[in-house]
């Protein structure tokens, strides 16, 4: 059985093929294809408020290579999810009764807090039982922040800050002081917290980190590494770094609320799983699949 996700966000749309693998009655998704595009819907809707014609017909196009990939792949079910972008575009609705009426694919517009749920699905799998953790969730618009005593989530928010929000500098005023406020009220202050980053920029800035432990890195790391790509120029950032274009411009702002949210919790250190959004939507599909058998 192969089954899809499709995560479109406000700075790229994905979408992963897995393969269902079954063994003494675990289950396991295997990847058998990954492809990321930069769609950059933010820049429109947090500029003008709503997706522009020419991007609309991007995401269209994409939609197309992304059904062609699944056709050849013999995908038996897929989902196609959608974030803060297309959700707060004033035109996304119609956008999304388009798509469905010209591709028959339906796109689900997702809110901050079903995009936590959906990730919480899989990140649970990787805590331990009596550690607490900040979870750290940094999308193009926005960030989703949950605390787990062990592995059940004790408080949970979405704010309205991301990469291409930060960078547009279309973030509200007092986003930082509420964002602040709601660690500072809701992780413990006695327990010592460890951080969970999910999401590209922070798996990027784990991956450039050479002085890390195997599933963590520190807080000074993780600032050293911050700064250090922030003395090169954009131009530099993709030639030196070899950073796509996309990320290039984003990665400083994002690691700013990362960096922001592990100082407000007193965590030192972070994991970084390889987890997200396109792997919480992949167990919804299968899980949706078994109860219709």
């Amino acid at each position: 059985m192969k089954i899809a996700a499709i995560d479109i966000g406000s700075n790229a749309a994905r979408m992963q093929i897995s393969s269902v693998l079954t063994n003494k009655n675990k289950i396991s998704f295997k990847k058998v294809e990954y492809v990321r595009f930069a769609l950059r819907l933010g820049m429109d809707v947090f500029n003008k408020g709503s997706i522009s014609y020419e991007s609309e017909a991007r995401i269209k196009k994409l939609l197309q290579a992304y059904q062609l990939l699944m056709e050849l792949h013999e995908v038996d079910a897929y989902m196609i999810c959608a974030t803060s972008a297309m959700r707060e575009a004033e035109n996304g609705i119609n956008i999304v009764e388009r798509i469905k009426s010209e591709l028959g694919m339906e796109i689900h517009l997702i809110e901050g807090e079903q995009e936590a749920e959906l990730i919480n699905n899989v990140i649970v799998l990787v805590l331990e039982d009596q550690q607490t953790y900040l979870h750290i969730d940094v999308g193009g618009g926005s960030t989703e922040l949950n605390i787990y005593k062990g592995r059940e989530k004790i408080a949970a928010k979405s704010f309205k800050i991301g990469s291409v929000r930060l960078l547009e500098h279309k973030e509200a005023p007092d986003v930082w002081k509420k964002m602040q406020s709601w660690v500072k009220t809701n992780v413990p202050s006695h327990e010592n917290v460890i951080a969970v980053g999910t999401g590209g920029n922070i798996s990027k800035l784990f991956n450039m980190i050479e002085n890390k432990k195997e599933s963590k890195a520190s807080l000074k790391d993780l600032e050293k590494m911050r700064n250090y790509i922030e003395k090169f120029s954009l131009e530099e950032r993709m030639n030196r770094l070899q950073l796509n274009a996309d990320r290039a411009d984003v990665i400083v702002p994002a690691s700013d609320i990362y960096i922001s949210a592990m100082k407000w919790a007193g965590a030192t250190e972070i994991m970084v799983p390889d987890l997200g959004l396109k792997d919480g939507i992949l167990m919804l599909v299968y899980e949706t699949l078994m109860n219709e058998e």
